[in-house]
Formats: C-alpha cells, sequence, structure tokens
C-alpha cells in the first residue's frame, strides 16, 4: 500500500519527535555514564557533558574496593530474588481466585482491593504497624510488607478473567481441580503477563530505598540503594567541601555506584522486553 504525501510528512515528523524524546530520555544516562569515567576536576567544573574528559576508571576502582557495595549488593539481590519470588506467588493466589465470577463475594473483596488505590493509611500508621508487628530490622519485613503492589494485582486479575472459561470447564469435567487448573492452563498461558508484573516487582524491589531506609538499623541488612543514598548524602556539598579534592572524587564515585546499581537491570531487560508490551496491553483489553 503506497503511503500519500500528507502521511509521509506526519511519519517524517513522527519519528523526528520519538528520535528527540529518545535522546532526551538517554542524555541523563549518557552524562552518568561519561561522568563516572571522568576526571573529578572534569565533572565539578562542567566540562562533561556528553563525552568522557580526561578518562579514568579511579571512581570505579574505589567503588569495588569499599566492602559496604558488595554487602549492599547481596542485600539488593536477595530482597529482588525473595521478593519478586513471594510477590508473585501472592498475587497470584489472589488474582486468581478474584477473576473467577463464581467467587462469592467477588465484587465486594475487589472493589475493597481498588479502594486502597485511592486511600493510604499514610507513612506513620504503617511504620507503627511494622513497629507492632516486630518487623523493623528485620529482612523478612521487607520482603513481606510490600509483597504485594494493588496495581500490579489488578492486571494480573484483568489477565486472568480474559482467559476463556470454556478451557476451565473442559478440565473440570477431565476431573481437573483448581490448583490443577491454576497450575497446567492458567499460568502457562499467562506467561506475558506474569513476565510483566515480575518485571515491576523486580524493579520496584530492586529500585526500593526509602521503606529500608526507615526500618533497617542494622548495616549489614541495607540494600545497595541505601548505601547509594548514604554516599549522595554524605558527599553533599557544603560551603566549605566546594574547593577540596575530596568533594570532587566523591562525586565521580558517586556516578560509578549508580552505573553498577543499574547494570543487572539493563542487562536483564532485554530478554524480557518482548513480554512486556504484550503483557500490559493484553491485561488491559477486559475490564
Amino acid at each position: 500500500m503506497l503511503e500519500s504525501r500528507g502521511e509521509k510528512v506526519f511519519y517524517g515528523f513522527n519519528n523526528l519527535f520519538l528520535a528527540i524524546i529518545s535522546l532526551l530520555a538517554l542524555y541523563p544516562f549518557l552524562y552518568v555514564v561519561s561522568a563516572s569515567v571522568s576526571s573529578p576536576q572534569a565533572v565539578v567544573t562542567g566540562e562533561v557533558l556528553l563525552w568522557p574528559k580526561n578518562l579514568t576508571w579511579d571512581a570505579y576502582s574505589a567503588v569495588l574496593q569499599d566492602p559496604k557495595i558488595y554487602t549492599g549488593y547481596a542485600n539488593t539481590i536477595y530482597y529482588t530474588v525473595v521478593g519478586v519470588v513471594v510477590s508473585m506467588v501472592l498475587t497470584i493466589c489472589g488474582a486468581y481466585p478474584l477473576a473467577q465470577k463464581r467467587l462469592p463475594g467477588r465484587t465486594f473483596f475487589n472493589l475493597l482491593i481498588s479502594l486502597t488505590l485511592i486511600f493510604s493509611a499514610g507513612m506513620i500508621p504503617m511504620y507503627l504497624n511494622f513497629k507492632d508487628l516486630h518487623l523493623l530490622d528485620s529482612r523478612f519485613g521487607i520482603v513481606i510488607g510490600f509483597a504485594i503492589t494493588t496495581f500490579n494485582f489488578i492486571i494480573l486479575r484483568t489477565f486472568f478473567q480474559s482467559i476463556p472459561s470454556e478451557l476451565e470447564e473442559a478440565a473440570r469435567i477431565d476431573g481437573a481441580g483448581d490448583l490443577t487448573i491454576l497450575l497446567k492452563i492458567v499460568l502457562p498461558l499467562s506467561k506475558a503477563a506474569i513476565a510483566t508484573i515480575a518485571l515491576f516487582y523486580g524493579v520496584s524491589r530492586w529500585n526500593g530505598y526509602f521503606w529500608a531506609m526507615v526500618m533497617l538499623r542494622d548495616q549489614d541488612k541495607v540494600p545497595l540503594q541505601v548505601v547509594l543514598n548514604q554516599l549522595v548524602v554524605k558527599m553533599k556539598p557544603t560551603n566549605a567541601m566546594l574547593d577540596t579534592a575530596a568533594f570532587t572524587i566523591g562525586e565521580t564515585i558517586i556516578y560509578a555506584t549508580i552505573v553498577v546499581a543499574i547494570i543487572p537491570i539493563i542487562c536483564v531487560y532485554p530478554f524480557i522486553q518482548k513480554y512486556f508490551v504484550k503483557g500490559v496491553m493484553i491485561g488491559s483489553l477486559k475490564g
């Protein structure tokens, strides 16, 4: 099918606009990478705009020699892997029953869960709740306390609703129970949605730092993002620090730590990207 002149102009401007937006989104990442391998003086004086200046690996050498980085990395991997597994199990176990029209009280429970998107208890009540449950300064508290996100729950529940009920009815005629149907029919048909939700949970767990910073006191339990936050706060310049070498070195260390922190997500994302858009779009077709 031949494109008209107007369509060619439209697609040309559209591609140009998307290219500009992509470059604007990519620039902060390129700047961080460039700053992490540039000399501290070049970063502080503003000489680094896009490409590295006076290439050096001193910042990465300093980061990789800090034992806190390895401890934080190990904790982050633990919170991410264990947290995603727990989150997916609980989300699936909640979303599948509430996707069934035959479940008594289904509408009430779905409404109750949806209300949490609008109303929240707030930070202080949540903290007091964790305290009363003895979950402060506990890895278990970080894993189980934020196991389910309502948005992810609704996406997965909606996807389960889009699966033809005839498949489940045929399985029941053959003698299959709910658990068998879930494991052998529903989950295999939901790979795209499950991969999408797992990605959401994984990124959230990997980047999460606020509640870990609030709840954890033992430095051996804090994730990498809390270590990075502490590093940024400690390296925050004061009037007395602006001309010191310590501050300039700290600037490049911060950028190097950021790069080290995001490498795993960058490595994993390409392998599950094909499920990402498909899972979200299919889950949004049927309410």
